[in-house]
């Protein structure tokens, strides 16, 4: 007899993921999980998101860490509410930390929050925590072979951020070869190349995002 052991526990986050999906969507709060790897450019996409929405969208930051708050850090230092998750030594959120975290924020007064995932490409694809939508962010010198070493986490990304494209001349990285795996694993993604800490096509990135939210807002009142 075989036992599976991971199915109660993705069984009782499902729960509690639904129950973090009805508190948003009651407060009407459109929720990303952005998932990568550590040095992909996380917190410096944060920030550029950050700066394309403020004017429009009051906007939080749920930072997932093993340990340490240095990122939640940079995000308050620029007036915007962060609060940090350290997981303890494990390598996704869960829809438990982000119910507690989430008891830190006033949801009556935010529009948008963004969850940064620990860093890794395997293990939070299996946790649903209760968000609107998951966007994959890889930075250009991890190399342009990771959709095929790591498809699950393109298979269930709404939209692909290419970060650092500033450095593209500096690195192997072929963006066709790229965008091809990408569409070949998830066709309906798109892809967004941008260079975070230098603003560079990061509007068509928030427009991007700017026009899911709309749509569940629309969503909402039919």
């Amino acid at each position: 007899m075989q036992i599976d052991i991971a199915k109660p526990i993705l069984d009782k986050n499902e729960r509690t993921a639904e129950a973090n999906r009805q508190n948003f969507a009651e407060h009407g709060v459109y929720v990303v999980d952005l998932l990568a790897s550590p040095g992909s450019g996380k917190t410096s996409t944060i920030l550029a998101t950050i700066e394309g929405l403020r004017d429009r969208y009051r906007i939080a930051v749920i930072e997932g860490d093993i340990a340490s708050s240095v990122d939640s850090q940079k995000i308050k230092e620029h007036g915007i509410p962060a609060v940090q998750v350290n997981t303890g030594g494990a390598c996704h959120l869960e829809s438990e930390m982000i119910r507690r975290a989430v008891d830190v924020l006033d949801l009556d007064e935010l529009d948008l929050i963004i969850i940064e995932n620990v860093g890794n490409l395997v293990c939070p694809t299996d946790f649903y925590l209760g968000e609107d939508c998951k966007v994959m962010i890889l930075s250009v010198p991890e190399g342009d072979d990771k959709p095929l070493k790591y498809p699950g986490v393109f298979q269930v990304a709404s939209a692909v951020i290419l970060n650092k494209i500033d450095t593209m001349s500096v690195f192997d990285f072929n963006e066709n070869v790229f965008r091809n795996e990408v569409t070949q694993l998830n066709p309906k993604a798109p892809v967004f190349p941008i260079a975070a800490t230098k603003g560079q096509g990061v509007a068509a990135w928030t427009a991007w995002l700017a026009a899911q939210i709309e749509a569940a807002r629309a969503s909402a009142k039919e």
